[in-house]
């Protein structure tokens, strides 16, 4: 049995001609007969009284009762899937760190729950290190992460540039400058994020090509951890710009420049490559790769 062969039956309900029904379905008349004796074949039962005019047997009317039942989840189906190509909608999964959920995702969904309102996100928090990992085993769909690592299995597109500052209480002893070296964070207190994150990562291989060996008095998993206890003059910390510009404007940390620091680090949105994408994942990254970087990099 196919949808073709219930659309015929049905058809020939209405005409009441094997004819007629062919004309609208642009079939031969032989072409509508062998339908139907198929259907009736593979039922084992008689479903169209073939005298003048053509009438439906009882057993017909049965058939045809749950034939326009099954048409109809059919032509639900086409429409539902219709709209899902003209009208954006679906559940997207984002990966990402706390500290990018918080300082970008407000404004890129903010704009983008309104334009859309049908897609739905959820977020989850991670440390940058493994956002590139979930988008490729499928925890999540869609990453925005910093870039360091390549990965055959992930696509990638550069959203903006980032870099790692410097930062103090307004009371630490350094506070006052505006500049200082790598050399001079030796002996000072450093509270460090993870190990696991790109970010230290990073800060590792600046030490190691000083041969520093740094005072580390913490480790904290995310950069909103180690801001707080950087306020509170715990000690110094380095921590993505982006990630400052609130603390900055309310002068609650002071940055200072560190020019052996003075790397750009392309900030990026990655998904799994060869993946099939929804039309909520479609609109989303279209979306995200159209936003001019000043929307990410604003302090507002």
């Amino acid at each position: 049995m196919n949808i073709s062969q219930l659309e015929t039956l049905h058809t020939i309900s209405k005409t009441m001609s094997f004819r007629k029904a062919g004309e609208l379905l642009n079939l031969t008349q032989p072409a509508v007969s062998a339908q139907i004796k198929s259907l009736e074949d593979e039922f084992k039962t008689v479903l169209i009284d073939r005298n003048q005019p053509v009438t439906l047997t009882d057993h017909g009317r049965v058939f045809l009762d749950h034939a326009e039942q099954i048409l109809s989840i059919v032509e639900e189906m086409k429409q539902k899937l219709s709209d899902l190509s003209t009208t954006p909608q679906g559940h997207i999964l984002l990966g990402t760190t706390s500290s990018m959920a918080m300082q970008i995702l407000p404004r890129v969904l903010s704009y983008f729950q309104n334009q859309f309102p049908l897609i739905k996100t959820t977020i989850h928090s991670m440390p940058s290190s493994q956002v590139m990992a979930s988008v490729e085993n499928g925890s999540v769909d869609i990453g925005i992460t910093y870039l360091t690592e390549k990965n055959p299995n992930v696509t990638s597109n550069v959203l903006y540039y980032d870099t790692f500052e410097l930062v103090v209480s307004p009371l630490h002893p350094m506070a006052a400058l505006a500049h200082t070296t790598v050399d001079n964070l030796k002996d000072i207190p450093m509270i460090m994020l993870a190990p696991d994150t790109l970010g230290r990562r990073f800060l590792d291989k600046i030490f190691r090509k000083y041969n520093l060996t740094p005072n580390i008095v913490m480790e904290l998993s995310s950069s909103e951890e180690v801001k707080r206890m950087v306020e509170i003059d715990l000690g110094a910390a380095v921590v993505s710009k982006l990630s400052i510009a609130n603390e900055l404007r309310l002068g609650t940390l002071k940055m200072i420049k560190v020019p052996e620091l003075d790397t750009s680090h392309p900030v990026g949105v990655v998904y799994k490559s060869g993946r099939y994408l929804n039309t909520a994942m479609r609109q989303f990254l279209s979306d995200l790769k159209g936003m001019p970087e000043h929307q990410f990099i604003s302090s507002e």
